[in-house]
């Protein structure tokens, strides 16, 4: 009996033992654990003596099929406190990823709202959702795929992930700078949804059954649109240098061109790109290229500005993004009268 009891003990020990190796072997895969579908079997063995003859005793094998857990995150991608957006405003874009945090390939559908969300200062309207058709982060009008629910519902697969881009417009009136207007994105999974732990039998992948995970199958994310009245004003002056030491605009003379570029209100103007056509009957003097009085090469480089080669016979530098409120840029070139 002592004998037989110790077998016992080894059997199990050893079973558990395996299986504890399976889960933790595959529960590195995905997020979730183990990919649903996946198989695990188990079998133990004891080895023995008897009589002096080396024996093998197997137990049964038990096997079964993981279930898919359908568990899905919805996060808003746009830093707060929010997408500048002027009263008025067309069919601006807020950026939204969804990531399926299940173990197995999952189909999700998707609703926009703007209306009385609560906590801000006015409803946006809600346009279209567009899908990152090409992963680039970026909506781009012509590329990305409009979402048609029902139809291009996005199926990711575990730890997969895609960017949705939400489209709203402003009010045209009414608004005050820095008031906020929210919106939300929610996911859906179209398997089913329903309180954490029910069973949808043979629901989930290849056929194996799909369990409601803690998030009940669906998840959303507010973003926010800022409205910022930002003014941009842009400020020229010349000066006449001629080559007898005078101010006189006489052919030979330099034109030396300064231009104040600067942002008023609130906000921030973005990917801000000065240009400035080289004036008629004149010619641009090499190296005169200044920011803030810092040279500019002339060529396309590191720095930058250019002339001639952006634009045809333009003057051209790249401001980047001025905050309201920012110091004010000053450009300068010159030229000569012909």
């Amino acid at each position: 009996m002592k004998t037989l009891h110790r077998i016992t003990r080894t059997l199990s020990g050893s079973a558990l033992a395996a299986g504890l190796l399976v889960l933790l072997a595959a529960s590195a895969s995905h997020g979730a654990g183990t990919a649903a579908n996946t198989s695990i079997a188990n079998q133990a063995s004891a080895s023995y003596s008897l009589g002096g003859i080396p024996q093998i005793t197997s137990s049964n094998t038990t096997t079964l099929r993981v279930a898919e857990l359908i568990s899905c995150t919805v996060t808003w991608l746009d830093v707060a406190p929010g997408v500048q957006a002027a009263p008025g405003d067309t069919n601006r874009i807020t950026t939204f990823r969804l990531t399926n945090t299940g173990n197995g390939t999952e189909a999700f559908g998707l609703a926009g709202l703007s209306a009385a969300l609560g906590g801000d200062q006015f409803d946006p309207t809600l346009g279209q959702l567009y899908l990152d058709a090409n992963g680039d982060g970026i909506y781009s009008d012509g590329t990305d795929s409009l979402y048609v629910p029902g139809t291009n519902d996005p199926a990711l697969a575990a730890d997969g992930s895609i960017r949705v881009f939400v489209m709203n417009s402003m009010p045209a009136a009414g608004l005050a700078d820095g008031d906020k207007g929210n919106t939300r994105l929610t996911a859906t999974s179209r398997t089913g949804t329903g309180a954490a732990g029910t069973v949808i039998a043979g629901g989930g992948t290849g056929g194996a059954d799909a369990v409601i995970g803690a998030g009940g199958g669906t998840a959303n994310a507010i973003g926010t649109y800022v409205i910022s009245n930002t003014a941009l004003s842009a400020v020229k002056s010349v000066t006449v240098i001629d080559q007898y030491g005078g101010s006189l605009p006489i052919p030979g003379a330099t034109l030396r061109y300064v231009i104040t570029v600067t942002v008023n209100g609130t906000g921030t103007a973005d990917g801000l790109v000065f240009r400035d056509a080289l004036p008629a009957n004149t010619t641009y003097i090499p190296g005169s290229l200044r920011l803030n009085s810092a040279a500019l090469t002339d060529v396309v480089d590191a720095d930058a500005g250019d002339v001639n080669v952006s634009a045809a016979n333009t003057v051209t530098v790249n401001l980047g993004s001025l905050a309201a409120g920012a110091p004010a840029q000053a450009v300068q070139f010159d030229v000569m009268i012909q």
